[in-house]
């Protein structure tokens, strides 16, 4: 009669139920025998999270947990690396700004330097240049006051007075006044002018008259370097064109262009005067005569397409070609040990640029250089 068959604990999969049965009753023999084998297929299913597409779901929420927990370790190792790289940048900004400091400081004992080295050398052109007007001064004022001395012993003669001695001596007196008003003005205007170039003046845009300045400086570098320890003689030719009058400049710090063109040049051509001597001293076949080198230095100025053009053109040994685009840097030097600190150019080249200038550079081995200024004539305020 029972017809329920109960089982626990059966793991998913597929199985077959059999079943035999036979009468036990009074019967006859007949009903003793087994019945056929019935057989009942079925099928155990897994519980839900043991399916096919709960392991997919477990898949895909592992796959979004590891790529969280990637996603996550790589931005905190980006981030501890943005922040040992900001701590190292800061560190070497640091060190960049005392370095940076330091090289401020370096180059301002530099500029100092420079500026102390070119009033140097322009102290001994100064003193020649005075030299000459305050010798004509008192050679003047000797010869007048023997006049003075003369006329008074002759108008204190009562009888055979010389009246026209005394006229002649009373005007060469006027004429001897008027020289030494003029060599003393001009010994003044010296003065006056380095007393502005040692202040630096006012710094602001003024008409200068530029032919006068550019001679003043250059006669002035010239008697410089004469007067120092390693001078060499150097024809000056100024061509300088008189339609140009005043042009508007910083005078003070336009003076450091012509000193430090100048200097440059002396320099150069000073080598090449050493070189010279040496190669005429190894010459053995008495022709000497024909190692000759002249140094000259040539300043000209000119006005070209609506701007003043200044032309520094010297006949020393020229600029080789693999420094032509270096010279101009800060701190450059082709000089030997201390005798140049390579800003000269650099700050030549500032200026003119302060200026609404152009500097341009054209050089020839064994041949020379030339240095040329482009100055607007009504620059940019």
């Amino acid at each position: 009669n029972n017809n329920i068959a109960t089982f626990g604990n059966i793991s998913e999969g597929d199985y077959e139920f059999k079943v035999i049965a036979r009468y036990t009753g009074p019967s006859t023999d007949e009903g003793k025998e087994w019945s056929e084998e019935a057989v009942y297929k079925f099928s155990v299913l897994p519980p839900l999270y043991r399916t096919w597409w709960a392991y997919l779901i477990y898949l895909i929420i592992f796959s979004v947990v590891i790529r969280r927990i990637y996603i996550f370790q790589k931005n905190r190792t980006i981030r501890k690396e943005r922040d040992r790289i900001q701590q190292k940048e800061l560190e070497q900004a640091k060190e960049i700004e005392k370095a940076y400091l330091e090289l401020k400081v370096t180059k301002d004992q530099l500029v100092q330097q420079e500026k102390l080295a070119s009033l140097g050398q322009l102290t001994a052109g100064i003193a020649h240049e005075i030299k000459n007007p305050l010798n004509f001064v008192n050679n003047f004022s000797e010869v007048t006051m023997e006049m003075i001395e003369e006329t008074l012993e002759e108008m204190e003669k009562r009888e055979a007075r010389d009246e026209t001695l005394i006229r002649e001596n009373l005007e060469d007196i006027q004429s001897n006044l008027g020289k030494i008003h003029e060599h003393g003005s001009r010994a003044n205007s010296i003065v006056t002018s380095m007393l502005q170039h040692s202040r630096g003046g006012s710094g602001t845009i003024e008409p200068t008259d530029l032919n006068l300045l550019i001679k003043e400086y250059v006669n002035l570098c010239f008697h410089g370097m004469r007067a120092g320890k390693k001078s060499i003689s150097v024809n000056i030719i100024l061509n300088l064109d008189p339609k140009i009058k005043e042009v508007p400049l910083i005078k003070e710090d336009f003076t450091r262009v012509v000193i430090n063109l100048c200097n440059n040049a002396f320099d150069v051509m000073r080598e090449k005067v050493l070189k010279t001597e040496e190669r005429r001293r190894k010459t053995e076949d008495g022709n000497s005569e024909i190692i000759k080198y002249d140094p000259k230095l040539k300043v000209i100025t000119s006005l070209k397409n609506g701007q003043v053009r200044i032309a520094f053109e010297d006949n020393g040994s020229g600029i080789p070609e693999d420094i032509k685009d270096k010279i101009l840097q800060p701190f450059f030097t082709t000089k030997k040990g201390t005798e140049g600190t390579g800003l000269g150019l650099s700050i030549t080249n500032d200026i003119i640029k302060a200026h609404g200038g152009d500097l341009k550079i054209e050089s020839s081995l064994e041949t020379g250089s030339r240095f040329i200024i482009y100055l607007p004539i009504n620059p940019s305020p």
